[in-house]
């Protein structure tokens, strides 16, 4: 009772727009691809990170794929695209590590937060109304979580869940420069700013748990 439905697709072009290939002209095999982006990232973590060897390659082999996987599902599945390893790794614009770094961020202020002598367990925390643009705008963001999941699903269409996360990571990013969270002086209002930060995580999680890959602890 399993219904099979053919989507058709582009191709991933190189930066001449023409179909990708491997430097002496054969075609690009995956298995190139994924080590090639890999070691791209292991370079650019070693060089700006302090990490064991180690770490870096398991942050490496997380954040690559992600960089492939979020790179090829945020186009229109229908349309060609460019393949700029540069670009698909670059923790800044509309790429899986910025997606990455986000989450990694939230996860480090609710980190930082369990440490604290008041510190209450998520389900005991409440979100206050917003008190400033930038946390209403994340409110109005994530709220639009399930009209995304279901618009992805109706039309085949993941790059619509990379679009929500995109602007929902943007709005997050926004809401954390303008705001002191963990410093605020009212606790009340230091708690509902942690409860938002707890549903921001659980959205943009299950968000990349769909499109394939997950958030590494630390970038």
């Amino acid at each position: 009772d399993t219904s099979l439905e053919f989507l058709g697709f582009g191709t991933m072009n190189g930066l001449d727009g023409k179909p990708f290939k491997t430097r002496d002209g054969g075609v690009m095999r995956l298995e190139y691809l994924l080590n090639d982006t890999n070691e791209k990232m292991y370079s650019k973590i070693t060089d700006n990170n302090n990490m064991t060897d180690d770490e870096a390659k398991e942050v490496a082999s997380i954040v690559s794929l992600a960089a492939i996987k979020y790179g090829d599902l945020s186009n229109q599945a229908s349309k060609d695209y460019i393949f700029d390893i540069d670009k698909f790794t670059s923790s800044e614009g509309n790429t899986g590590p910025y997606i990455l770094y986000t989450i990694v961020r939230i996860k480090s202020i609710l980190n930082k937060y369990a440490k604290e002598p008041l510190y209450d367990l998520p389900d005991e925390l409440h979100i206050n109304a917003p008190d400033n643009e930038s946390s209403k705008k994340l409110m109005l963001e994530l709220v639009k979580f399930q009209n995304a999941i279901l618009s992805a699903y109706e039309e085949s269409a993941p790059h619509k869940i990379c679009a929500f996360l995109y602007d929902v990571c943007n709005a997050f990013n926004h809401f954390y420069h303008e705001t002191k969270i963990l410093s605020c002086e009212d606790e009340d209002k230091k708690k509902g700013y942690i409860a938002l930060l707890y549903l921001t995580k659980s959205v943009l999680e299950c968000c990349i748990d769909l499109l394939g890959f997950y958030a590494p602890d630390k970038m």
